[in-house]
């Protein structure tokens, strides 16, 4: 009761207080003094003394770390210590709809890129902002909750790079593991599990603009379809990590249920420096961290596992001597293996500022619906607009003319339904989630009605096959200096095309009789510095697609899967850091080429996977799966 009061009054006073003061520190200090809710799974926190040992050290409490800690505990001769730099989830970071608001809160490690040359132009700074999570659970609490592995061609390409183990046949049995599948009429389906700790399930919340998009689909020749299926391309529903109307993170799925097996402890607040690994044996022997202000080492009698993520893990091998010779050596750092990490950094980019207006009410999600007393009284029965996935209604996937390379019915481009669009965030949370200012926004939607801006919704491009690979290296030999972040974004040329096409799929959509019949029209505002091209032209789409394209928080790569005769690659197929004994890497950043997917799901199944793995390698029993 007490906790369905503090949410009506938070959400009912949001708007008066982002007026008055900057939004970033509103909700920075809103977080803060939240009292932790310490519910029925509260992880219980350790600290681990100086020199103390434990078979294996899971650095990261993440969407891998979490599962890591969970299998490998399994075994009750081996003692586990996971660690993580944040903190708890509380229980605004589990109402789905919220996901926007906790980037820009303590929850976020607050990642930056370098000025982009044609990505986040009219962005604050001209710097992409990349959401990562600092938290127990990771990126799991921060991203919109979407489950979607992907083609089964993702993974044989990763099996055609020379990663025996990898094809699709190969990792299906670890995408079903993990799952418990809770919508009912793909219980039985041979590419879905159930009984698994992370819960899949639809919001419970839709109006008449889901029936309007997928009539829209097969208007235009598409099926309903299920995008973890057979077919990928299609329209759906979105598959999202939700347990009753609320985030089902994988510290929620993986963690909690564990929490007090006697041979696991978990370290929050606990930020690692370095990985101990002897220069002259070349094996990993613990971590060096820092917990209330105290520098410790611990170590590890079998091996550390470094599942801190795409920038996190590529970072801390850096900082740790393991890395591209040159690099290191301009930071001062010893080099112990010359390997290419932080290159081969790939991301999904998504066009976002577009809106479509409706002329019929009650169709779309705005803010004041969001912050009203009956959105929160019905989220509390696990019902209503806050249990949507990230505001996502509804996902589509196509194959574009640029895309004609690929096999049929591999997908070049997503395209994401949002009940609410930009026109619509009168609070100005998804604006400083996005990095737009709020200049930007009264020049393009200022001349919208009140009425217009909460009537709007999204269809937001992305580009899920993107050919263009940035990179990251230190900025320097100081663990707190956050790493220089390239994405690179549209360098390949087909790229900005691609997305282009996208826009143009997003219109076919708004002009089918489904959406006609609530008058939806794009709107028409140019954007500030686009505004000499002629709107709705090929070079009006170019030049805004550069303006406020962002990331959609799917950052692989760093740490390259491949064998080691592949110059490129860091890990071979076991995710066994080449080189060097007893240290794997086990999360997104081991992608040798990023599925057309969103990354969450793919990345539980790789710690699925790796966990066998690690107990095959020690001689321990694993389970069979199918």
């Amino acid at each position: 009761m007490r906790l369905s009061v503090y949410l009506l009054i938070v959400l009912n006073i949001t708007g008066t207080l982002l007026q008055r003061f900057n939004i970033l520190d509103f909700w920075t200090n809103l977080f803060r003094p939240l009292p932790r809710v310490e519910k029925e799974g509260f992880v219980p926190d350790y600290t681990p003394k100086e020199g103390q040992e434990y078979d294996f050290i899971v650095i990261g409490a993440g969407s891998a770390g979490c599962v890591v800690a969970n299998r490998l505990s399994e075994i009750p001769l081996w003692k586990v210590l996971l660690l993580e730099a944040g903190g708890n989830e509380n229980f605004f970071s589990d109402i789905p709809i919220f996901a926007p608001f906790l980037s820009i809160t303590p929850m976020n490690w607050g990642y930056t890129s370098d000025p982009e040359e044609k990505a986040c132009r009219d962005l604050r700074g001209k710097v992409c902002y990349m959401p990562r999570g600092k938290v127990l659970g990771g990126s799991s609490v921060l991203n919109f909750l979407i489950y979607q592995r992907g083609h089964p061609e993702d993974y044989n390409d990763w099996a055609r790079m020379g990663n025996e183990g990898w094809s699709y046949k190969e990792i299906l049995p670890y995408f079903k593991k993990s799952e418990n599948m809770k919508i009912s009429y793909l219980n039985n389906s041979i590419f879905h599990g159930v009984g698994g700790y992370l819960d899949i399930d639809y919001g419970t919340y839709s109006t008449p603009l889901n029936d309007a998009f997928k009539k829209a689909g097969e208007e235009l020749g598409y099926e309903w379809n299920d995008p973890n299926g057979e077919k990928v391309i299609g329209f759906s529903k979105p598959q999202a990590t939700i347990r009753n109307g609320r985030r089902c993170s994988t510290s929620k799925a993986f963690l909690e249920p564990v929490r007090f097996r006697r041979n696991l402890r978990v370290s929050k607040y606990t930020t690692v420096t370095k990985i101990l690994i002897d220069s002259i044996t070349n094996v990993a022997k613990g971590v060096e961290f820092i917990k209330n202000g105290k520098r410790k080492r611990i170590f590890a009698r079998k091996e550390v596992i470094l599942s801190a993520g795409t920038f996190g893990s590529a970072q801390l091998l850096m900082l740790s001597g393991v890395g591209p010779e040159e690099h290191l050596k301009q930071l001062g750092i010893n080099t112990i293996v010359n390997l290419p990490v932080g290159y081969n950094l790939q991301d999904h980019v998504t066009f976002s500022g577009n809106a479509f207006i409706v002329n019929t009410t009650n169709l779309c999600v705005n803010d004041l619906m969001a912050a009203s007393p009956t959105s929160a009284a019905l989220y509390m029965i696990g019902q209503g607009p806050l249990t949507i996935p990230g505001g996502a209604a509804g996902l589509a996937f196509t194959q574009t003319k640029y895309g004609k390379g690929l096999a049929e019915g591999r997908p070049d481009i997503e395209l994401v339904m949002g009940a609410g669009s930009l026109a619509g965030d009168l609070f100005g949370i998804i604006r400083s989630m996005l990095g737009v200012t709020d200049q930007w926004y009264k020049e393009v939607y200022g001349s919208l009605s009140l009425r217009d801006r909460q009537n709007s919704f999204a269809l937001n491009p992305i580009l899920i096959r993107p050919r263009s690979v940035g990179r990251l290296t230190l900025h320097s030999a100081n663990f707190t200096d956050q790493p220089k972040i390239n994405p690179n974004y549209f360098n390949h040329p087909e790229d900005l095309q691609s997305l282009k096409e996208g826009v143009r799929f997003a219109q076919k959509i708004i002009n089918t009789k489904a959406f006609q019949r609530y008058g939806t029209r794009l709107h028409d505002t140019p954007f500030p510095n686009c505004k000499d091209y002629r709107f709705d032209s090929e070079e009006y789409w170019e030049c805004a697609i550069m303006q406020t394209s962002i990331t959609l928080d799917h950052q692989v790569g760093t740490c390259k899967m491949g064998p080691s005769t592949d110059p490129t690659s860091v890990v071979s197929a076991r995710l066994l850091v080449h080189g060097v004994k007893g240290l794997r890497v086990v999360d997104a950043s081991i992608i040798p080429r990023i599925p057309a997917s969103h990354t969450h799901a793919p990345v539980v199944m790789i710690a699925e996977k790796a966990s066998d793995l690690i107990k095959q390698d020690w001689n321990m029993p694993i389970e069979s799966i199918r």
